[in-house]
């Protein structure tokens, strides 16, 4: 387990209790759409319900989570770039529907950046990711972020519900989610219990919520689940 963070590492039991997460392999898919680094580029911002772009069909995810979950720092490692997202202390940078493409002109899908929700949500956000995630067809995968250090707020489980709503809606066939979890160097020697409180949790509030995955981005020390979350998005993707 050199790979990972040292902070992590003195934790055994918690990598012991979730090795099957922190595993560094992805589908021959995943890495190649991923491989590239300059194939993923920003194409276009949606502020409203009314400009909404297409872009050849490609299939689409989009991520959402609390302001300030560590979002943008997650998908510019899942993309391979470190600045193809800004990252801001501040929380609710990201005010718009941002559209990313990946892979190989013409590209193989796209990765939506959405506004932070919560209390430095605006209500307006709130309207275009709706309208969204009830008629885009190309959705395949709605992901929701929380910070290991912070746990489930209100909020956020007012936010599973109403997306497990959406889901159970349409049975499962327009679009699924899943649940990823952030900043999980920071955990201290209880983190194991501290993920299963979560991960109940997060089932309680959504029982369609796919399983989540761990990942962190530190500054400093290597990633990790970025390659399962790869993966995760090229299958749900069909590629």
């Amino acid at each position: 387990m050199s790979w990972l963070p040292s902070r992590l590492c003195t934790n055994r039991s918690f990598i012991k209790g979730h090795h099957f997460l922190f595993s560094r392999k992805g589908s021959t898919g995943s890495k190649t759409i991923f491989q590239t680094s300059g194939s993923a580029e920003f194409l276009a911002t949606v502020t409203d319900v009314n400009s909404f772009p297409r872009f050849n069909r490609l299939p689409e995810v989009i991520v959402t989570g609390r302001a300030n979950v560590g979002k943008s720092s997650l998908l510019n490692a899942v993309v391979g770039r470190k600045d193809l997202l800004f990252t801001s202390k501040k929380a609710g940078r990201t005010q718009s529907l941002n559209f990313f493409r990946v892979g190989a002109h013409p590209g193989k899908l796209v990765v939506v950046d959405s506004p932070g929700y919560g209390s430095r949500g605006r209500s307006e956000w709130g309207a275009v990711f709706n309208h969204y995630i009830t008629n885009r067809e190309e959705l395949r995968r709605i992901y929701i972020l929380f910070s290991a250090p912070h746990g489930l707020r209100s909020t956020d489980e007012a936010m599973l519900a109403e997306l497990d709503t959406q889901v159970q809606k349409f049975g499962g066939t327009k679009f699924t989610l899943q649940a990823i979890i952030t900043k999980a160097d920071q955990l201290g020697d209880s983190g194991r219990e501290h993920v299963e409180q979560m991960k109940n949790a997060i089932f309680q509030a959504a029982p369609t919520c796919l399983p989540p995955i761990i990942t962190a981005c530190p500054q400093k020390g290597s990633n990790f689940g970025i390659e399962l979350v790869r993966k995760s998005i090229t299958d749900c993707c069909g590629l």
